[in-house]
């Protein structure tokens, strides 16, 4: 059962393309975050015509944001991320859920991730929500330990609803 706290909370969030304004934001969320956070350069270089960036907020703010790249025929989710208070709160759910018909909207055939194989809880959200392990990258990400492998994972968007 809901508890009308959340379901207010869900009422009281929107979603909504990123731009340039939203960077002092997205940097202060990704600093705390992440032990190698992205740069501002490299949100810059996001805001270009071929990648989405997406929001959710509320009326704190922004609480979490997705970056996606679009290659062709492909949306490759590059970074979803939450703030710190925010977490386990359904956030990157929502995100999730609001960013695949959006990319399956603009022509993207499948949505495509790459997850730090200690990353379990990420791992399993996006492996409730249908996405389906197709691989691994040795080394992708730097870890405290030198570099971390990285499950790669799929999800069609050739299916009804999407």
């Amino acid at each position: 059962m809901v508890s009308s706290h959340q379901s207010i909370e869900a009422l009281n969030r929107q979603f909504r393309r990123i731009g340039e304004q939203d960077l002092p934001d997205i940097l202060e969320i990704e600093r705390t975050s992440y032990s190698f956070p992205w740069s501002e350069s490299v949100f810059r270089d996001c805001l270009k015509s071929n990648y989405r960036l997406w929001g959710v907020f509320t009326p704190d703010g922004l609480a979490g944001y997705a970056v996606v790249a679009y290659l062709i025929d492909e949306a490759h989710l590059l970074n979803i991320c939450v703030s710190r208070q925010r977490r386990r709160s359904g956030l990157a759910r929502y995100l999730l859920r609001q960013l695949i018909p959006e990319a399956a909207g603009d022509g993207m055939t499948r949505v495509l991730l790459e997850v730090r194989e200690s990353n379990q809880a990420a791992a399993d959200l996006y492996l409730a929500e249908r996405f389906s392990e197709i691989g691994r990258r040795p080394g992708y990400y730097p870890s405290s330990n030198g570099r971390e492998d990285a499950r790669v994972l799929a999800l069609s968007l050739d299916y009804p609803g999407c």
